[in-house]
């Protein structure tokens, strides 16, 4: 399964895992130092810790409810030029500094 567009996942500013935008769908795997780690913690109730990747045919609810709704989705929408229905790209660019615990950035750090 290779991916097409990858989002690096941080919880609390520790990097968690990717996603992954892929031919079948969309995939989430926890990296292995994160889970080794005595602090770690969920992303979401709905991915919880697993060792396993999680695979959906549609963004996983967590990640599409972190995507901005209403006016905001058209400013977002309008200013980097991504269509409403790019989900992941919406995702990619207008996360990074998410309400709550969880970002989402392009490029690991």
């Amino acid at each position: 399964m290779s991916a097409l567009r990858t989002a690096y996942v941080y919880v609390r500013g520790a990097f968690a895992g990717t996603l992954a935008e892929t031919d079948e769908g969309y995939s989430f795997a926890y990296d292995p130092q994160y889970l080794a780690n005595g602090n770690a913690s969920p992303v979401s109730l709905t991915l919880p810790l697993s060792a396993e990747p999680y695979t959906s045919k549609t963004l996983f609810s967590f990640f599409d409810g972190l995507i901005p709704e209403g006016w905001l989705l058209g400013v977002v929408s309008r200013n980097w030029k991504i269509s409403r229905d790019d989900r992941f790209g919406l995702l990619l660019v207008a996360c990074k500094d998410a309400i709550g615990n969880v970002q989402i950035r392009e490029e690991r750090v």
